[in-house]
């Protein structure tokens, strides 16, 4: 009667053992999932910065080159002023 009573004690706590095994394994799944879906919002979020980045750059390029360029005068629209 002991060792049945023992057995069964033994297949209960070996159940709860692969229980909390399988939980922990689900959790760290879930661990898994969420910190590479971090990364890729951060990979995008990166490269999205950088594109931002090098268009605002160019566009502050083109504003100087812009700034830079005076348009040219002929001579005969300095008489029609006159």
């Amino acid at each position: 009667m002991q060792n049945s009573t023992r057995a069964r004690a033994e297949e209960r706590f070996a159940a709860t053992q692969k229980k909390a095994k399988q939980a922990l394994s689900e959790k760290e799944k879930a661990r898994r999932e969420i910190a590479e879906r971090m990364a890729t919002q951060r990979a995008l979020r990166l490269a999205k910065e950088a594109a931002d980045r090098e268009a605002a750059e160019k566009a502050d390029a083109e504003k100087a080159a812009a700034k830079t360029k005076k348009p040219s005068r002929s001579p005969k629209a300095e008489r029609r002023q006159s």
